[in-house]
């Protein structure tokens, strides 16, 4: 399966006070596909950009028990692993920049927006 949604999304405080500012992400490029931000690659991220939103990622999803869970929609939301490079401390911590380490399916996202919003069947 394919899928496409926001792994992060720009301007929006998230559950943990950080804030994701435009081109925090901007040299990203293809990342492994986890689960949970834990163990091997569940599938791989194809294409993966900033747009005015967020960080938009299309992937495809090869491990059928994970996309069962995907489809079933017990894994809805999309986060990332990152390491971050520069930061501005304020009444939040905006993220200015961050070296993209992995993209994640996962139950509840860290920021709440950050969602598949399309499955495709293959």
């Amino acid at each position: 399966m394919k899928i496409v949604g926001y792994a992060a999304i720009f301007d929006a405080v998230d559950r943990a006070g950080d804030v994701m500012r435009r081109g925090a992400f901007a040299d990203a490029r293809p990342v492994p596909l986890l689960m949970q931000h834990r163990g091997a690659p569940v599938g791989a991220v194809l294409t993966i950009g900033e747009d005015a939103r967020g960080l938009r990622v299309e992937a495809r999803v090869d491990d059928p028990s994970v996309a069962r869970l995907v489809r079933a929609r017990a894994l809805p939301g999309l986060s990332v692993g990152y390491r971050v490079r520069s930061v501005r401390q304020g009444a939040w911590r905006a993220i200015e920049r961050a070296e993209l380490v992995e993209v994640s399916l996962v139950a509840a996202p860290m920021q709440p927006a950050a969602r598949i919003a399309r499955i495709d069947e293959r």
